[in-house]
């Protein structure tokens, strides 16, 4: 008897876990992602596949139409705009409602606003808040408030106490009602007054960063830290069974790194545009495994198809689209879509494939200058000259790169903005491959090969210093692109350069500290306009890693945001840009990234081919599923 207890506690222990492991009911729609997410709290979401991820989840004051990117009505059904562009009125509907059944309210913007704003919650996104009036200022005063909090124990010899962190945080929240332009009349009302006028407004209300979050759910999760005054929050208000969304899904299942399970949320005011009413999204790190998976039938999207072979891959694509060029082009020419009409087609044959398709992302492949007039070992930098920047541009073969080394098809950039993919924004061409003017643009500088040796030197004799170009080895991509480039610059420059792999936090830590001459960069937009490009070359950004810095560009910039009339801000933006990438030459941008997926069109619809890709969970699904009256897409 006495071993029985113990054993029966033990079986108990397997069958529970059996149990929890058991597994789920097949879901409507099934993706593979190479990544979990790391949280599911809007205010700190940051990874593509954590945002799309957020979109469902929560519902922001406005939503972007996946085809297009327009801006349309969520949770407010309804606003307005002062004559001066300051002040904007949400008028939020009476059915928006959290997966609880509680309605959304005002207060429930309000408190995930501030919660987005505080330096205690360290959110990648911040700044995006400071537009609004007093944001920046009740952000540096928290700051401050905190620093001398930590400093008043010290001074006074004493712990600090829950009554002081109490007392702290009361004064904090009268400063923020006090100070930051959000108002709440009533809870169907949300007022928000701007610094200055802002184009892009509704296009940030729409980023998840700025979505609401059920408050007392939230708040069971929060504490106050008595040494520091900080505010501490735990997140297990994220787990299924906790979590309150006000989107389209719910989380009901996640095993970190394994799988997230969807269902559509019942109290979800637009719940009859929702297609798949659940979703299991796993997660497969490993490339190949993901592709095994899928063309095994056990998913029908990979979001991100990793392996190299995947150009082999993306070749038959191309076959089987040469195989029906006329079928596809008389179809295009009927209106429909790329998918629906690839769909539509015979099944492809032996060295074909229509499951794998590239994307042109909202995304930019470069690399950067250091543009500092030092080096990180303290010798003057040759990069803190644009002309020398200028000849090491030029000296790129961008074509090349993307025909021999990249092999996606990639378009050539030779500016930061990808082409096309902000309505109203004008083409802007920079500097191309142009050997002949690298080299006198290097002379100019001072380096010119003075006794036929093969080397460039200055008048002094010295020759240029060897080039470190320092790379991630996340990714064959990032070593094969040095290298190159280091070929290249040999060729063409005559200058010696060495390429340095590190792992991603060793490269970022030596890219945050500026050592490097060239390192390898990239970047997304987060937002529909062109200053989510252009402000990463403004002076003191967090995300300047060139160490790039020019009066003129600030005030070109800051031009612009005063400008009020919408087409001659794009116009304004657009001088900037050409000047920056024909003159300045902070980084040498490459190619727009392509975003390749695994997906069949004859199963799967509600894909978007807009450069942003913001795919829209909610709307995609098996063609079996899916209805046109029910799609979001319809929406005004």
């Amino acid at each position: 008897m006495r071993l029985f207890a113990p054993l029966l506690l033990i079986v108990l222990a397997l069958a529970a876990s059996v149990s929890f492991d058991r597994p789920l009911p097949p879901a409507d729609l099934v993706i593979i992602e190479r990544s979990d997410c790391y949280t599911l709290d809007p205010q700190r979401m940051s990874y593509q596949h954590e945002l799309r991820r957020a979109r469902v989840l929560y519902e922001t004051l406005v939503n972007l139409r996946a085809s297009d990117c327009a801006i349309i009505p969520g949770v407010a059904e309804r606003w307005e705009c002062s004559a001066d562009k300051l002040v904007w009125t949400f008028h939020l509907r009476a059915n928006a409602k959290w997966s609880n059944g509680d309605v959304v309210t005002s207060a429930d913007f309000a408190y995930a606003w501030r919660r987005a704003i505080m330096p205690d919650s360290a959110a990648d996104y911040s700044q995006m808040f400071f537009a609004i009036t007093g944001a920046e200022a009740f952000f540096k005063e928290r700051t401050r408030a905190l620093a001398e909090y930590s400093a008043r124990g010290v001074r006074e010899s004493r712990s600090m106490t829950s009554s002081d962190a109490e007392a702290l945080w009361q004064a904090t929240v009268a400063d923020f009602e006090t100070r930051v332009g959000i108002a709440t009349p009533d809870a169907q009302t949300f007022i928000v007054t701007l610094e200055k006028p802002l184009a892009y407004f509704l296009d940030l209300c729409a980023f998840p960063t700025f979505a609401p979050v059920h408050a007392a759910t939230v708040e069971k999760f929060v504490s106050l830290e008595a040494t520091t005054g900080r505010i501490v929050q735990r997140h297990d208000w994220t787990k299924p069974g906790e979590i309150v969304t006000n989107g389209a899904y719910v989380p009901t299942v996640w095993r970190y790194k394994r799988d997230m399970r969807l269902m559509a949320n019942p109290h979800y005011w637009n719940r009859d545009a929702v297609i798949a009413q659940s979703i299991e999204c796993r997660t497969i790190e490993n490339p190949n495994t993901g592709v095994l998976s899928f063309q095994s039938g056990g998913a029908d999207w990979l979001t991100d198809l990793g392996p190299e072979y995947k150009t082999e891959m993306l070749g038959q694509r191309r076959v089987y689209l040469e195989h029906y060029a006329r079928d596809i082009e008389a179809g295009l020419a009927r209106g429909g879509n790329v998918d629906d009409v690839v769909g539509m087609l015979p099944p492809p044959t032996e060295g074909e494939r229509r499951d794998v398709r590239g994307f042109s992302a909202f995304g930019t492949d470069f690399f950067s200058f250091n543009c500092r007039a030092m080096s990180a070992g303290g010798t003057a930098n040759p990069f803190a000259d644009a002309r020398v920047r200028r000849a090491f541009a030029l000296a790129v073969d961008k074509q090349t790169l993307i025909d021999r080394v990249t092999r996606l098809g990639e378009t050539v950039a030779s500016t930061l903005v990808p082409l096309n993919s902000i309505p109203g924004y004008p083409v802007v061409q920079g500097l191309g491959f142009d050997v002949v003017r690298a080299r006198e643009e290097l002379a100019s500088a001072g380096y010119r090969d003075r006794n036929n040796d093969g080397v460039v030197e200055n008048s002094a004799g010295e020759k240029f210093p060897t080039v470190d170009i320092l790379y991630s080895t996340a990714s064959p991509r990032y070593q094969n692109l040095a290298l190159a480039m280091r070929d290249m610059f040999k060729r063409e420059l005559l200058v010696e350069a060495e390429c340095r792999g590190k792992d991603s936090k060793l490269y970022k830590e030596d890219l945050k500290k500026g050592n490097f001459m060239i390192a390898r960069g990239g970047w997304y937009g987060d937002y529909g306009d062109p200053t989510t490009w252009l402000d990463l070359q403004k002076t003191g950004n967090g995300n300047n890693d060139r160490g790039y810095s020019n009066p003129k560009l600030d005030a070109m910039l800051a031009d612009a945001a005063l400008e009020t009339d919408a087409a001659q801000r794009l116009i304004k933006l657009a001088a900037c840009e050409k000047w920056l990438f024909t003159e300045e030459m902070p980084l040498i941008p490459l190619c727009t990234y392509v975003t390749v997926y695994m997906y069949d069109p004859s199963r799967i619809g509600g894909m978007t081919e807009h450069p942003r890709l913001e795919q829209d969970l909610s709307i995609i699904g098996r063609k079996t599923d899916r209805k046109t009256d029910r799609t979001r897409e319809s929406q005004p």
